[in-house]
């Protein structure tokens, strides 16, 4: 694999070329660029960097003769088109276009010059980039960050200034600066893939305005946010409220709780505020990792502890308690009056050792995540000296230790002691605990990231032509809301209970219908023109003898007729009613987002439903545990247990019918809105009563994929599994292995391939010693985005007979093929690897033809790869599969292999 970034001449440049006018003549330039060279030539960049004027006279083949990475280029906007043209001539791989008021026209026209030259763009509208480790300040946001570990990345300049301004205040250090503004070639997407591999970086911090493109975004969240902690500030939080709504879902859902859903499942953290951004900063750069969410508070003061304790009970964090053999041993420790209950009390006597010894107890308590130590200035306190205690216990902290030292001048340098200990502090309790809660919400949204939906195939089959035939005959109609009963037909398709809905067109028809199905029943009026039934008295409940049927009837129908005279009515359903047992009424719902796609709601349903306001989502597709976390976060969750006088629901009835309407999501993308409501589930199960679907105006307005087999879910922002690749294959010399696409689970076995792989076949495929994998590379190998990239293992089932004579089965990897795709879209670099013992099997050969089908299939045009020049096994194996071996100029040690597909 080509381990070096394709953003590195962007971001770690070697070579860098300005052109921001004469030198010579400040006057001639651009207030951007006066700024840029100022903080250009405050520090000596470690790599060369040239200046240059467009307006010197030269030939095309001089400026041939000059190489470079990067041109920074800070022109008048009207030159801007003639000076990307001249770095391309250049030959610089990457450009960073500083300016402002540049509109989407001229953009677009500077986006299509840095393509034909095969450059990467950053700009135009960017405030510039900033690496510290580089002595490297190519922007106009003020002079070079200190170095640091936490990378910046924001889409608006004058918040990058002002962030700049507050770290430097505080002590935090940046890996790198990247300022995105409107129409830059080069978004968000991008930077956070670099930053995701970019070894300087332990952190990010984002700041956003919008996005470009969903699937895009999404992808490189994940990646970033399983590779290292990522926080967000979003603006525009404004609700959305859906004014062509055509249900309750559609009506509750904003575009801001979807951005919260898709942020929870990529892994990161939102905060709302700009002072919360800043809070987080400060624990990110303190490296700390996920924890769980149970903060101890060491005190010396009980109001502050409680109002601590107060704010973790109000944000859903625990209060971390000592254990009671952890209690015993610390209390003769500590004065008499210290209290350890709750809250660590250290009482008003506290000494620096007592912070000592309570810090070390609470970080070898396996019942406790975090600390925070509180400490508030009283007559005959050591101030200085408890804070010399906490950066003592911070060198072997095996958790994440806050403090907040309450106060103002008296306190003010043993907050220096506990900033140059980089221990995150803050002046409130409140502050701290939000912070330890970030860090607690990071734990879990990485939780919810490394799930890998299943494919359904455990379930029973969906009729999925049926329900796109009833799609397809409303469509026809012109009609984009299905009525009752189809809206049914497309659920029970997808094997999700209903009751049995029959239609009636007069009221004699009704009281047949209803004699024959059983009283009680209920009516519903049928018309494709009324949204919402019970607003025009058109649902009648309980109806227990054919006469009432018969008079229900003929009334209900007079009563629409008078309310909606333009409505066209069909008739009336009739259903039997559901038992009356103790059920609850849920409703589960579908919107869409724009950019987003597809969201799945979850909450209480009924009439109340919008008073309520009850609503939990997630994006499509679920798996047990994405439903499950879905349905603990909604408030009716409360209700599902035992419940005053009824039994406890049958969860895994419920979990049934979110993983169908997942799976009834992926498979038809016509579908706009729904609203499964009531869904009435108790202790025997789930039916639905009543369902109302909308779908989009065209068919092809949600991004369906043109051939129903081709199944890439273009409308999802989260690809599912894809078990189309799943195989079986038998093996030379007898035995099969399966071969499909890799998952997280994965993890282990990966490791144990690499493990048992020879010193020799190591180096061959990673060219290095390295015994095993890193954590960070084995959960980016495992953990992938199926949209980018495709991994298929190869595995084997094991037979193991233990001492006892008892037999066993243990999944083996044996092979593994990989791809990522190239930043052009259009070729991928792939990779290889096989069990020692199983060389010389054609399972490399297998494992090379399935990943190129794969590739074929999403499109791609090349695949290409570095093979090592002395490992011939694998040079002779690419020639066998038709593939190009070249000369590899940037180093002599490798061969370019290619192979167009």
């Amino acid at each position: 694999m080509m381990e070096k970034h394709y953003l590195t001449s962007l971001f770690t440049p070697g070579s860098v070329i300005v052109l921001a006018g004469d030198p010579d003549a400040p006057e001639s330039q651009t207030p951007q660029a006066r700024a840029l060279l100022d903080g250009l030539k405050a520090q000596k960049f470690t790599g060369t960097l040239q200046f240059f004027d467009i307006n010197t006279s030269g030939t095309l083949a001089d400026l041939a003769q000059i190489r470079a990475d990067l041109a920074i280029i800070v022109q008048p906007n009207k030159d801007l088109p003639a000076a990307l043209e001249i770095a391309g001539r250049m030959n610089c791989r990457a450009a960073l276009v500083l300016s402002n008021g540049v509109d989407a026209e001229l953009a677009g026209q500077l986006h299509k010059i840095a393509r034909r030259e095969g450059m990467h763009l950053l700009g135009p509208n960017s405030l510039g980039i900033q690496r510290p480790s580089l002595q490297l300040n190519a922007s106009a946001a003020g002079p070079l960050a200190q170095e640091g570990s936490l990378a910046l990345v924001c889409q608006s300049g004058a918040l990058t200034s002002s962030i700049l301004d507050w770290a430097s205040n505080n002590g935090v250090g940046f890996s790198s600066v990247i300022s995105l503004g409107p129409y830059t070639d080069m978004g968000l997407s991008e930077a956070l893939d670099f930053l995701a591999n970019d070894a300087r970086t332990q952190s990010i911090v984002v700041y956003m305005e919008g996005i470009q493109d969903a699937r895009r975004f999404v992808s490189a969240m994940r990646s970033a946010s399983h590779a290292k902690p990522v926080v967000v500030l979003k603006a525009g939080r404004k609700p959305a409220g859906n004014k062509a709504a055509q249900t309750h879902s559609g009506a509750i859902v904003g575009s801001d709780d979807v951005f919260d859903a898709v942020l929870r499942r990529a892994g990161a953290v939102r905060v709302r505020s700009f002072v919360a951004l800043f809070s987080a900063a400060k624990c990110l750069a303190s490296r700390y990792r996920p924890v769980g969410k149970r903060l101890a508070i060491v005190t010396n003061g009980g109001g502050p502890g409680v109002l601590a304790a107060d704010w973790e009970n109000e944000i859903g964090l625990d209060l971390g308690l000592l254990s009671p053999e952890s209690s015993a041993s610390l209390a003769p420790q500590l004065p008499a009056l210290a209290s350890l209950g709750g809250l660590i009390d250290l009482s008003e006597d506290a000494t620096p050792q007592h912070y000592a010894r309570a810090l070390q107890t609470a970080f070898s308590d396996r019942q406790i995540d975090g600390v925070l130590a509180i400490f508030s200035p009283k007559p005959g306190a050591d101030a200085e000296g408890a804070a010399q205690a906490l950066a003592d216990a911070k060198r072997l902290a095996p958790k994440p230790l806050l403090s907040c030292w309450m106060g103002d001048a008296t306190v003010v340098p043993a907050r220096k002691i506990l900033r140059s200990a980089q221990i995150p502090t803050f002046r409130t309790p409140e502050a701290a605990v939000g912070a330890f809660g970030n860090i607690a919400s990071f734990y879990q949204n990485q939780q919810l990231l490394q799930q890998t939906p299943p494919s359904l195939t455990t379930l029973a089959k969906p009729d999925i032509d049926g329900a796109r035939l009833v799609i397809e005959s409303v469509l026809a109609e012109r009609r984009n809301v299905l009525t009752e009963m189809e809206s049914k037909t497309l659920l029970a398709a997808f094997h999700i209970p209903v009751t049995k809905t029959l239609l009636a067109r007069n009221a004699h028809e009704a009281m047949m219908i209803a004699t024959q199905l059983g009283f009680p029943v209920a009516l519903k009026i049928h018309s494709r023109d009324i949204a919402h039934k019970s607003d025009v008295g058109g649902v009648v409940l309980n109806l227990q003898s054919g006469a009432a049927v018969r008079d229900a009837y003929n009334d209900m129908v007079q009563r629409v007729a008078r309310l909606q005279p333009d409505a066209r009515i069909d008739g009336v359903t009739v259903q039997q009613m559901a038992r009356a047992r103790r059920g609850r009424e849920i409703c589960i719902g579908l919107v869409s987002d724009d950019p987003f796609g597809p969201v799945i709601t979850f909450g209480a349903g009924g009439t109340m439903i919008e008073l309520i306001n009850d609503r939990a989502m997630e994006l499509p597709p679920l798996n047990q545990f994405l439903a499950r976390s879905l349905i603990g976060r909604a408030r009716v969750a409360e209700t599902l247990g035992e419940w005053r006088v009824a039994s406890a629901v049958d969860m895994q009835a419920l979990e049934q019918v979110l993983l169908r309407v997942s799976e009834m999501v992926c498979a038809l993308p016509q579908l706009r809105e729904m609203d499964i409501n009531p869904l009435i589930v108790d202790e025997q199960g789930a039916v639905a009563v009543d369902a109302r679907i909308a779908l989009h105006e065209s068919a092809h307005a949600s991004g369906r994929p043109e051939s129903a087999g081709a199944g890439h879910y273009n409308h999802l922002s989260i690809h599912p599994y894809p078990a189309r690749y799943e195989q079986i294959w038998p093996l030379r010399g007898g035995g099969e292995c399966l071969v499909r696409p890799i998952r997280p689970d994965d993890a282990q076995m990966v490791q144990r391939l690499v493990k048992e792989l020879s010193p020799e076949s190591r180096y061959f495929r990673f060219v290095s010693q390295i015994a095993e994998l890193p954590p960070s590379m084995l959960s980016r190998f495992t953990l992938i985005d199926y949209d980018r990239e495709m991994a298929l293992v190869a595995v084997q089932r094991e037979r193991i007979v233990d001492e006892e004579g008892e037999v066993s089965h243990k999944d083996r990897i044996v092979g593994v093929s990989r791809y990522v795709t190239n930043p052009d879209h259009s070729s991928c670099e792939f990779a290889l690897l096989v069990a020692d013992d199983f060389a010389g099997k054609g399972l490399g050969s297998r494992l090379m033809h399935s990943i190129m089908e794969v590739a074929r299939d999403r499109g791609l045009a090349e695949i290409q790869g570095l093979v090592l020049a002395n490992n011939p096994t694998m040079l002779k194996l690419m020639r066998r599969l038709g593939f190009e071996v070249r000369a590899f100029e940037e180093d002599p040690e490798f061969k370019l292999v290619v192979h167009q597909l």
